[in-house]
């Protein structure tokens, strides 16, 4: 997916769309898991892992592969439909999954921090790679090469012992929109928002910024890549670090220094500093996913721990859904360097909620 999202936006910009329909093909990428999520977590709560895991690889593979006989522009639509519905559903089985095999507190913080590694590296992987390919080769090879990586991902799972569901009572008298009820979770899924909000912005402004100012495919993959391989080094770090400070310390930090890195980032000039400013980003917001899946599984009930990852996704996607269109938009009203700075004011301020989350925090 991480890939696709580099690929297809070019191929839009190249073939003369506007920044607006990019914004609109980026939206389809989060647009099926925000319908997806939360039916997707009550089926990884009845059958595990391993049964998501193969839906998705098939239609991960079958969305690209249509991109490869038909790039269209309406065809993109769909291929980022499916890549990213299918993403979404393989994300909840995984976190899962994991959440069920740690046995204590400081399991559950090691082994989200080494989980998040692995879309950290995808997405260093996917953008530097389709970069490459889409100018050594063209985009028909990108897409091609992004329809077989998902079986990569079968071939490592498919091996995977299964963890037997936790016995569920009442499935079908209880509500998902319960569990809004509870304080924490509502702010744990704003501070979520906030961060992925900027994460979005970032994806959506380095290819339209380097489209601008005539940086090469190659270059923009690198620099998303940039900020895709330090978020993957801080989250190794983070095992020892979260041994030592609590999760809503370390959100609360990310969250001030995201507001500030925000603030500079369209000040720089030329791809290398680009490539500074996005790694320094992905370091910032790189922290912040093992940290709140952590909170959420130690404050949610063990037999709705899917549920609960699936609307934690649903938010965040429907978000990804109308951001990069509000971001075409605001970008056309305020430019480049004020759209960066309204992401640095709001997450800044958004650091007040993560600091109120110790207070309901179960220790």
């Amino acid at each position: 997916m991480a890939g696709m999202r580099l690929a297809a936006p070019l191929w839009a910009l190249r073939q003369g769309y506007s920044p607006g329909a990019v914004g609109v093909l980026l939206a389809f990428f989060a647009l099926s898991q925000v319908f997806l999520a939360l039916p997707a977590g009550r089926f990884a709560d009845r059958h595990g892992l391993k049964r998501p895991i193969m839906f998705s690889v098939l239609a991960a593979s079958t969305g690209a592969g249509l991109a490869v006989m038909f790039p269209l522009f309406e065809v993109l639509c769909v291929s980022a439909l499916m890549t990213g519905g299918a993403t979404g559903v393989a994300i909840i089985a995984l976190q899962r999954h994991v959440g069920k095999i740690s046995q204590d507190v400081q399991a559950l913080r090691l082994s989200y921090s080494w989980l998040a590694i692995g879309p950290a590296i995808s997405n260093f992987v996917g953008p530097f790679t389709a970069g490459l390919l889409i100018d050594h080769a063209g985009f028909r090879t990108a897409f091609a090469v992004m329809a077989l990586l998902p079986w990569l991902a079968w071939f490592v799972v498919r091996q995977s012992p299964q963890v037997q569901p936790a016995p569920v009572t009442h499935i079908a008298s209880r509500r998902a929109w319960d569990l809004l009820q509870r304080p924490d979770f509502r702010r744990l899924l704003l501070v979520n928002w906030f961060l992925s909000s900027c994460w979005d912005m970032h994806t959506f402004v380095v290819p339209l910024l380097g489209h601008e100012r005539g940086i090469s495919a190659s270059a923009i993959g690198a620099i998303l890549g940039g900020f895709a391989l330090s978020a993957a080094l801080v989250r190794m770090a983070l095992p020892l670090l979260s041994a030592h400070v609590k999760e809503w310390k370390i959100i609360t930090t990310a969250m001030l220094a995201t507001g500030a890195l925000l603030a500079i980032y369209p000040l720089l000039q030329g791809a290398l500093w680009l490539g500074v400013g996005s790694a320094l980003l992905g370091i910032t917001l790189g922290c912040v996913q093992p940290m709140v899946m952590s909170t959420l599984h130690q404050i949610m009930p063990p037999e709705r721990h899917g549920e609960a990852l699936g609307l934690r996704l649903m938010a965040m996607n429907a978000s990804s859904v109308a951001m990069p269109m509000v971001f075409g938009s605001l970008g056309a009203v305020v430019g480049v360097t004020g759209l960066f700075w309204c992401a640095a004011a709001s997450v800044s301020l958004g650091a007040r909620l993560a600091w109120q989350i110790h207070h309901n925090f179960v220790k």
